[in-house]
């Protein structure tokens, strides 16, 4: 009888272990598709409205012949990507999945857009997941009918998803494009970027199939067969081999480059037309304190024949803006050390200490004691790996932190801001390019929206915070994805932080909650095209005639006047100028919305589908624009040795032009009476900026301050109720992208 009993437990039990390693494999969910687009293409009539009323713009503001103005998204995830997927499930507020094919239908209907691309995160782009990306773009393309005038353009890529425990070791995320469709034209795979934290392979850092399985049985209603069946695909994958030519690698595994320079050979060695544009530059939610881009200034990691657009705005917030603030130092032995706060900056080191002294004090410790402890939890801030600093705290609540970490005078800044990775930064750097010239970086400024529900430009109204922009990301912390295993009870005194990848998430050492308010609707780029086909979007591209805007489409033209052969040079143009530059800009402000959609949107869609796809709002455009206030002129002067100081190297603003406000545009001349006399080389931009309105989350922490200027309690945008847009004034803007002005080089006389 015993043996009987024994015999059906072990049979149990083995059911048991086979039904959990089962659910951990994926055997009882679908996997995510990419799918197929539905929608017709967008009426000529619509077409022809954007390109009249573009033309008609500009002749308003003197432009005599201009190009089309197209505006896109080159920054969109569908649910392919890991955070994507997870956002999309029940355990993270999610509505389900939002496949490529999503991507489409919203870009033509909801946003209206000209063009897009998809850039899900390669490593988790299966050989079927990169397949079924390239199936669905060419089947959005091929809606459109007319390849010459098309209603959309979609382009294909990936995102290259790099993140460093270190400054050193950190290179950041970079999207990469593709401009053909062609199987000739097509990397066989994406390429992905090295593992953080010395891990050799994804595979060896995901859970067995069978705690898998455990873990997706615990949460069957948030997903959790969803969530393994996804992660048993990746496990399927091995990594393909190093240092092996890419057209001799197999087709079915993972490739990776653990630098730029990797993946700038990777993609030299494909021969393809293809660009790599860097995004979320300043974003601290994972780049690591002292962040800086004065590394990735070498012939190696920087190859301009692929970088030349650089991303200054997103829904992750703008990467702009240059600060002298400093959120860690660093001794002459290279040691890090917390500074005391300055330049209207509350370091995060020093808030720690703050609320460790604070929290010592209340338990009646004395006085020296808590000094102490909070000094130590500074140090510890800043020892922590993994940009884990804000763990040493036990228990921390995000009212605790105040704003510490954030620009306070920034424009809608990314958060935690990392300001030697700002783009003015960027732009100011300089070097020898061995050859006795300059070498710096030349890029052209766009900005985006970094979806990921597989909705391009999503800034066309400031509408449905909880859909539109990645807030849920703050829901990560109770996911399978950010769990942190572990987690220190609440105590007056600092812990030292250590990051184990294998017990606990990717997510688990970010401020996940605090950064989930810093998310926005997100910006556009814009090109000045020669037409509306795939080509001549690329080519505007390349020779970086392109804008960004913050989410409004404004129109902007900037040239330089007084050129080579004096015919204006556009924005992205780099010329030779012995003389005084003479500059012309012109603005105009982007049309007011009806609410709801157009007609056109409605048909196309089906009433449902507006409904969730488009939440009820798509770009649905009046014939009254919004009014420029002012431009701004930026000047920066690239540093001429490494050294250099580059604070003084960024006049921002250089120029301020008022605007009358008059709705059909703002026109200014100028001229810099220093440059012949400065001896420098020089670049300009321009902000052309609207009149203040309300937009999702741009005053993400609702800061009330004292008399002081200290923010002393907040209201963050994060833990509202789902209809609580988190709306505040805000000034919206486009970026023109710089004209590089160079004094004239020597020549060297024939021999």
């Amino acid at each position: 009888m015993l043996r009987k009993l024994a015999l059906v437990l072990v049979a149990l039990l083995a059911l048991l272990w086979l039904v959990t390693w089962m659910a951990g494999s994926g055997f009882f969910a679908d996997v995510p598709v990419a799918g197929t687009p539905e929608a017709a293409p967008v009426s000529r009539a619509i077409l022809d409205f954007k390109k009249n009323a573009t033309e008609e713009a500009a002749l308003d503001v003197g432009v005599a012949r201009p190009k089309q103005i197209v505006f896109g998204d080159l920054h969109v995830h569908s649910t392919f990507s890991f955070d994507a997927f997870t956002l999309s499930l029940p355990m993270s507020g999610g509505d389900g999945a939002h496949p490529v094919s999503d991507a489409c239908d919203y870009a033509r209907h909801c946003a209206n857009l000209d063009f897009f691309s998809i850039n899900d995160h390669a490593v988790t782009l299966t050989p079927r997941r990169w397949t079924e990306t390239i199936d669905a773009i060419r089947q959005c393309n091929e809606i459109a009918h007319d390849s010459s005038d098309p209603d959309l353009v979609a382009y294909l890529g990936w995102e290259w998803t790099q993140v460093g425990a270190t400054p050193s070791t950190h290179w950041g995320h970079k999207n990469v494009i593709v401009r053909g469709l062609e199987d000739h034209e097509i990397p066989t795979r994406p390429i992905a970027a090295g593992l953080p934290l010395g891990i050799e392979s994804i595979n060896s850092e995901l859970p067995s199939a069978t705690l898998m399985g455990a873990l997706a049985l615990s949460d069957i209603e948030g997903g959790g067969l969803e969530f393994a069946a996804y992660q048993s695909e990746l496990m399927d994958v091995t990594d393909c081999a190093r240092g092996v030519p890419v057209r001799s690698l197999p087709d079915d595994c993972r490739e990776s480059a653990a630098t730029p320079g990797e993946l700038f050979e990777k993609l030299d060695d494909w021969g393809f037309d293809s660009m790599v544009i860097p995004h979320g530059t300043t974003w601290g939610f994972y780049t690591p304190l002292g962040s800086s881009w004065d590394k990735q200034l070498t012939t190696k990691d920087h190859d301009p024949r692929f970088q030349r657009l650089i991303e200054v705005f997103s829904g992750h917030g703008n990467s702009e803006e240059l600060r002298p603030f400093e959120e860690i130092a660093f001794d002459d032995e290279g040691n890090s050390t917390c500074p005391e706060p300055a330049n209207d900056y509350l370091p995060s080191c020093w808030r720690a200490g703050e609320i460790i002294a604070e929290r010592c004090l209340a338990e009646g410790i004395d006085s020296d004691t808590c000094d102490d402890r909070a000094a130590t939890a500074r140090q510890l801030f800043v020892d922590a790996p993994n940009n884990g600093g804000a763990n040493v705290v036990p228990a921390y609540t995000v009212a605790e932190w105040q704003d510490a970490g954030q620009c306070r005078d920034c424009f809608q800044p990314s958060f935690n801001y990392r300001p030697k990775s700002s783009v003015q930064y960027i732009m100011a750097l300089g070097r020898d390019d061995g050859t006795g010239g300059p070498f710096r970086f030349e890029f052209g400024f766009i900005a985006a929206s970094d979806n990921h529900s597989a909705r391009p430009g999503t800034g066309y109204k400031e509408v449905s915070r909880q859909e539109f922009t990645e807030n849920r990301f703050g829901n990560f912390t109770n996911t399978a994805i950010g769990m942190n295993l572990g987690a220190p009870e609440y105590g007056a005194e600092a812990v030292p932080f250590e990051f184990d990848p294998s017990s606990a998430g990717p997510l688990s050492s970010f401020e996940v909650e605090r950064g989930a308010s810093f998310f926005l609707n997100g910006g556009l780029a814009a090109v000045h095209s020669a037409g509306r086909d795939r080509d001549a979007i690329w080519e505007g591209m390349h020779r970086k005639e392109v804008y960004g805007t913050s989410g409004p489409r404004i129109l902007l033209w900037f040239d330089l006047l007084n050129g080579p052969g004096r015919a204006p040079n556009p924005m992205g143009s780099q010329v030779e100028l012995a003389e005084n530059p003479i500059f012309q800009v012109k603005a105009v402000g982007s049309f007011e919305q009806r609410p709801g959609c157009a007609n056109n949107a409605v048909s196309s869609l089906g009433p449902e589908r507006i409904d969730r796809l488009c939440q009820g709002e798509c770009y649905n455009p009046l014939t009254l624009r919004r009014p420029i206030t002012r431009i701004e002129i930026v000047r920066i002067r690239p540093q001429r040795t490494e050294g250099e100081d580059i604070v003084g190297l960024v006049e921002d603003p250089w120029k301020v032009i008022p605007c009358d406000e008059d709705p059909q545009g703002c026109t200014a001349t100028f001229v810099d009476e220093e440059y012949r006399s400065s001896g420098r080389d020089v670049l300009y931009y321009a902000r052309a900026i609207e009149a203040p309105s309300e937009a999702v989350a741009a005053d993400p922490l609702g800061c009330r301050r004292d008399d002081a200027g200290r923010c002393v309690q907040v209201d963050p945008c994060f833990g509202r109720p789902d209809d609580d847009e988190c709306l505040a004034q805000t000034e919206e803007r486009a970026w023109s992208s710089p004209i590089f002005v160079n004094r004239p080089r020597p020549t060297v006389a024939a021999r």
